[in-house]
């Protein structure tokens, strides 16, 4: 297991690390989280929602994503609640979906439960759990009710490795801290202490590290050194509070806007590797200025987030660019942001019950209780406007959301032909709209960017009205690639002797080291 001093000390990306590792050395190996707070989720294949990190560390493991290995997903709303999903869907109880935090602790039986029940699966069915905690296990505050970091641990029996981010600075005094604020039984779990995101020369930290090992008496098993240019996708939105991101020599300015409930925000990853394209996230119609495109994201929250961009100026702003000809993208939540209307008569997100949209595409939105959750496969149907020159490109991704958006005299832009867990009718078989100049583009499809041909042809289409050219570039980043290159970089890091000792794993280290 892997544990951590705080939050955003980078135990995501050191889980996919070793479930790459352990498969490499030939383990059938799966990720777990007992619980994940996170907008940024995924769609397994029959349909369930777990947390976009378990989906990126089941791929680097090199198995399909399944519900067990994120039962419990918290997805964070306005009002100070979360909606409870629990094995991948949305949990009904006594206050219905979502819950504040106090509510919350009264489901921690039920929810524990799960818990166990899907660990236990999946130890029948791996060779290794590769087991992540969440925040801090020295909560005080939460460490009688915690369902994620020691409780796991302990029922596991599986050795913990915790680590600290040398990057924020004090990384000596959050491990020891840590480790005075844990009970001598949850002590006893921590084999291996890991100093994550190191710059520099390691030679430097040798008298801390001794210090460190006399003064706690555990091992540290590793100095992982911070990393550029190994491209795994974040799942914590503090990612996004980091300088803009452009693919090299940029000609087109993208800017997403980072309303407050952002989801899914990896979509807009492949923007940020494409060449010719610098990606900025923005807050205020200040910071958007006048960019080429404009791209509304999803959000867990569409009605406050889109009052929160009122109060910020980047409907006017956004509307104002429209009419100067500058594109407008809405995914997901940001498709329903650029209807006429947003109806959500039951509460299901918020406790705001309506609100105009931007009015940027002739639809509207109603919130209703089914959620809706699937993988989906199609195909552009369209070949005007910022789609000029797609049509028939193949379109992959995943749908999750709770409102039907409905709307007459538009062009639906893309058709689907298969949802992985859903039959597909004559009436679900279309996605998005399309105004009538083709210059702004709604859809529920989460990933489209992840499209190469889609996502090159439609950028093409914004230089050219720009009067640029992008450069030529068509190889797509292979993960599979990113993953190995990760395993290498922490294997080389870490004592995986030392690790291997502590699994307790009939294999010898050295042997698997040199491919026997």
């Amino acid at each position: 297991m892997v544990q951590g001093t705080a939050s955003h000390v980078g135990k995501s990306v050191l889980v996919s690390a070793l479930c790459r590792i352990f498969r490499q050395d030939g383990f059938r190996v799966a990720p777990f989280k007992a619980q994940n707070m996170s907008n940024n989720s995924y769609v397994t294949a029959d349909g369930g929602e777990i947390g976009r990190a378990q989906a990126v560390q089941a791929e680097a493991a090199g198995v399909e994503a399944r519900v067990e290995m994120n039962p419990v997903l918290l997805k964070p709303e306005a009002d100070h609640t979360s909606q409870v999903v629990l094995l991948g869907r949305p949990m009904i109880h006594p206050m219905g979906s979502s819950a504040r935090a106090r509510d919350y602790f009264a489901l921690k039986t039920e929810l524990w439960e799960s818990v166990r029940t899907s660990l236990d699966t999946l130890r029948q069915d791996y060779d290794i759990v590769v087991i992540e905690g969440a925040g801090s296990p020295a909560e005080i505050n939460l460490k009688a009710t915690e369902i994620v970091n020691m409780r796991v641990a302990r029922y596991a029996n599986a050795p913990v490795l915790l680590c600290g981010d040398i990057d924020r600075g004090g990384v000596f005094a959050s491990l020891v801290g840590t480790l005075e604020l844990l009970e001598p039984e949850e002590r006893e779990t921590v084999k291996g202490l890991l100093i994550n995101k190191f710059r520099g020369d390691e030679s430097l930290l040798t008298d801390g590290l001794t210090w460190l090992e006399e003064r706690t008496g555990i091992p540290v098993i590793g100095v992982v050194h911070h990393y550029r240019d190994i491209h795994i996708p974040e799942e914590d939105s503090v990612a996004l509070d980091l300088p803009a991101r452009t693919g090299g020599n940029a000609v087109l300015d993208v800017a997403v806007v980072q309303i407050p409930h952002i989801s899914n925000f990896d979509d807009f990853d492949p923007l940020a590797r494409q060449p010719g394209v610098g990606l900025r996230y923005v807050e205020s119609a200040e910071q958007l200025g006048n960019p080429d495109l404009v791209i509304l994201p999803g959000s867990k929250t569409t009605i406050p987030d889109l009052t929160w961009m009122t109060r910020q100026g980047l409907t006017e702003a956004v509307t104002r660019l429209h009419r100067q000809g500058t594109p407008v993208v809405g995914i997901c939540g940001g498709y329903q942001m650029l209807g006429q209307h947003i109806y959500d008569p039951e509460g299901i997100e918020s406790s705001q019950r309506e609100t105009a949209g931007l009015g940027l595409l002739p639809m509207t939105t109603v919130f209703q209780g089914h959620k809706e959750t699937h993988r989906i496969r199609g195909r552009v149907e369209t070949d005007g406007g910022l789609l000029a020159g797609a049509r028939g490109a193949p379109v992959t991704g995943y749908e999750i959301h709770m409102g039907i958006t409905t709307g007459e005299g538009v062009e639906h832009p893309f058709r689907i032909e298969d949802r992985a867990d859903a039959a597909v009718t004559p009436a679900t078989a279309w996605d998005g709209a399309m105004d009538g100049d083709g210059l702004v583009l709604g859809t529920y499809i989460h990933g489209l960017f992840h499209n190469g041909e889609l996502r090159r042809s439609l950028l093409r289409e914004v230089a050219r009205r720009q009067g640029a050219s992008l450069p030529d570039d068509s190889q797509e980043l292979s993960l599979d690639n990113e993953y190995d290159k990760l395993a290498e970089w922490v294997r080389g890091s870490l004592d995986m002797g030392l690790i291997y000792e502590m699994t307790e794993l009939p294999r010898d280290y050295d042997q698997l080291a040199a491919g026997g």
